[in-house]
């Protein structure tokens, strides 16, 4: 029995994660990823307590089309500095971090419900 959530045409679906890479839309990806509705990008951090601004640069730029940005934090969730979460939300963006599981989980589900959602997923083992 199929229980692929129905995604709309054109959008991702994230189908696996671990071993260091995410297979997204029946493509293999290495490392931590981007995600959004219609593509993915490649992301240089390796560990949360990495993240800053700029590493979120590519999600700020897509911001008329990002409202809640996941954030998969690794194997285990972690707080969002409060200077970061303040500076997404004055771009009209909502940061949720989680561990990157959930992160994928919950990234599905949104797309399911076709709300504007993004996801930065660092790479889990």
């Amino acid at each position: 029995m199929d229980i692929t959530p129905a995604i709309p045409a054109g959008r991702q679906i994230i189908e696996s994660y671990g071993g260091g890479r995410f297979r997204v839309s029946g493509r293999l990806h290495e490392g931590s990823v981007l995600v959004f509705p219609q593509e993915i990008l490649g992301w240089d951090l390796r560990e949360i307590f990495a993240l800053t601004l700029e590493s979120l640069a590519p999600v700020i730029q897509r911001a008329s089309d990002v409202e809640v940005l996941l954030l998969g934090c690794g194997p285990r969730m972690s707080l969002v500095p409060g200077a970061l979460r303040k500076a997404l939300r004055a771009a009209g963006i909502v940061i949720e971090p989680m561990d990157t599981g959930a992160a994928c989980r919950t990234f599905n589900v949104l797309m399911a419900e076709e709300r504007r959602v993004a996801a930065a997923l660092i790479a889990v083992d």
